[in-house]
């Protein structure tokens, strides 16, 4: 269990002020090559939003996972409320008032969003040996109105969305008795409408006396939501900033060392003949309901498609139609002139098309190989790295390396494993290895998902340049800014079909959204396809 040490008492025999709800005093952890938090000093108040901010492999997780008792510090010291804190495990957390909101959900999908949130620490009736299910649904009805989370607690997880998703994770730790509450990269996974929610849940649980920590690597929500803001960068706190003075390019200075282009800078590029053209693409789901409606697309070389539309609106089936890895029930899909809608996965690749999948872990990466391994995927038949059933190795490792060293990956070495490194190191390794494959068309769903400024930066130019290499990308992306910034022409997509086709620099946000809402704007500078 935790040890604690009283704080010491004033002249008069009473116990001092305990401070700040956090302090983590000069702390430092290291892992086999990498010191990942040295000598870092932190303070967060009573009842304040606290953001970490840094690039991935700053060292923000690690900090909060030796708050919430995951790591154990080599150097250095916790306190909680003014006591000193030695958290051996994660429960020692818990019971000290430490919840921790995880990026990637940990819920039982079959289950009930009330047994998830009473998981471990059920109400039991009959002596204790059964689990009250009664109880269980009043207890997390209650929390939920108290916070006005307004979940069901009788609804399975696998049917609500992923906002509610994440309410619950919330719950789970309230109903534990977390008074200080740590979110890592909260908004990673959710929809703007999904991210107003949250902070709107975050101002009443403010105002409820909660003091929250909010681990992100996006500038703006980091002066929205915060009162104070922290920036760490290569594992060392480099200054704390207060939100109603800093900048946008202060905090992104402070984040990477240097100045960094927050807008993107396109040249003008001639388009060239189609590289990718989807004609009458229908994709039902099991029931027979069309999740992509008819929908016709052309990319030309050297220009950039992007699909806009909030999630769950057909993007995902209608990548997978394109990449290979679902057949429509109808319509086609070319490559330069050649029907590609029946072929695999690797005969796209063959043919030339690249893909950056919407999920790392689940379609981008395998999580137990090291980045060697992974960094062969899609190239096991080249015969630049195989011949025949042999793989040269020698090769492979100088192409991780390569992809490691021109994108930045945070990584001790090529040998480490994927699951050991940070979401955004995942995402740019995925990213070097699907731009290096050298392909004429690139298809790229949401590319900067997870990603810090300096490699999202890195990242646009990175597609800017296929651009004017001509090659021809589609671009899907849940960040409006990003497809408006980069796109020549964007496609908006509601309920799987596509409502139209507009020149980013002739519409309004306003416009925009009113499409992806599946509204006709008054009078905007919209196209057909």
């Amino acid at each position: 269990m935790a040890q604690t040490t009283q704080p010491p008492e004033d002249d008069t025999g009473g116990s001092t002020d305990p401070g700040p709800a956090v302090r983590m005093e000069n702390i430092t952890k290291r892992f086999p090559g990498v010191v990942a938090n040295d000598q870092v000093t932190l303070e967060v108040e009573r009842g304040s939003v606290h953001t970490l901010l840094g690039e991935n492999g700053a060292g923000k997780s690690t900090l909060m996972n030796v708050l919430y008792g995951l790591y154990q510090q080599e150097e250095g010291t916790v306190y909680l409320n003014g006591e000193e804190m030695n958290f051996q495990t994660p429960q020692d957390a818990i019971d000290a008032g430490i919840g921790m909101i995880h990026q990637h959900f940990m819920l039982v999908d079959t289950m009930t969003v009330a047994e998830n949130v009473t998981l471990g620490n059920e109400p039991r009736k009959w002596n204790g040996l059964a689990y009250d299910a009664k109880r269980a649904r009043e207890a997390v009805r209650e929390l939920s109105e108290t916070y006005n989370f307004d979940l069901d607690p009788t609804a399975r997880i696998e049917d609500i969305s992923v906002g509610e998703k994440q309410r619950v994770e919330i719950l789970k730790t309230l109903y534990r008795g977390a008074d200080v509450l740590i979110f890592d990269e909260p908004t990673a996974v959710l929809t703007p409408q999904e991210v107003d929610e949250l902070f709107r849940i975050v101002e009443e649980l403010t105002e409820q006396g909660k003091t929250l920590i909010f681990i992100t690597h996006k500038l703006g929500e980091a002066m929205e939501i915060s009162d104070d803001i922290t920036v760490l960068r290569d594992g060392e706190n480099v200054g704390t900033a207060d939100p109603a003075t800093a900048t946008r390019e202060s905090l992104a200075e402070l984040m990477v060392g240097r100045e960094v282009m927050l807008d993107v800078e396109k040249d003008d590029v001639e388009a060239g003949k189609p590289s990718l053209s989807v004609s009458d693409l229908v994709v039902e789901d099991d029931d027979g309901v069309r999740q992509v409606d008819e929908v016709d697309l052309t990319v030309h070389e050297g220009e950039i498609l992007g699909i806009a539309g909030v999630d769950g609106n057909g993007q995902s089936q209608l990548v997978d139609s394109v990449v290979g890895l679902e057949v429509p029930d109808e319509g086609t899909v070319e490559l330069y002139g050649e029907d590609v809608t029946d072929v695999s996965r690797r005969e796209h690749i063959a043919r030339g098309m690249s893909f950056v999948p919407e999920d790392r872990q689940a379609r981008g990466l395998v999580m137990d190989f090291d980045l060697v391994e992974n960094a062969l995927l899609g190239n096991q038949y080249d015969p630049a790295y195989t011949n025949g059933p042999r793989v040269d190795w020698g090769t492979t490792r100088e192409h991780a390396e390569d992809i490691i060293d021109k994108y930045d990956v945070r990584t001790p070495n090529a040998g480490t494993a994927s699951e050991s490194l940070s979401g955004g190191n995942q995402q740019k390794f995925i990213v070097g290895r699907e731009i290096l494959r050298d392909s004429d068309v690139i298809v790229a769903s949401h590319p900067t998902r997870g990603v810090d400024v300096g490699s999202i930066e890195f990242i646009h130019d990175q597609m800017l340049e296929l651009r004017e290499e001509g090659k021809g990308v589609l671009l899907v992306s849940s960040k409006l800014d990003e497809v408006q910034q980069l796109s020549d022409r964007i496609a908006v997509i509601y309920e799987g079909e596509i409502v139209d086709v507009v020149d980013p620099d002739e519409v309004t946000d306003r416009d925009i959204g009113l499409l992806m809402a599946g509204e006709m704007p008054d009078e905007y500078g919209g196209e057909s396809e």
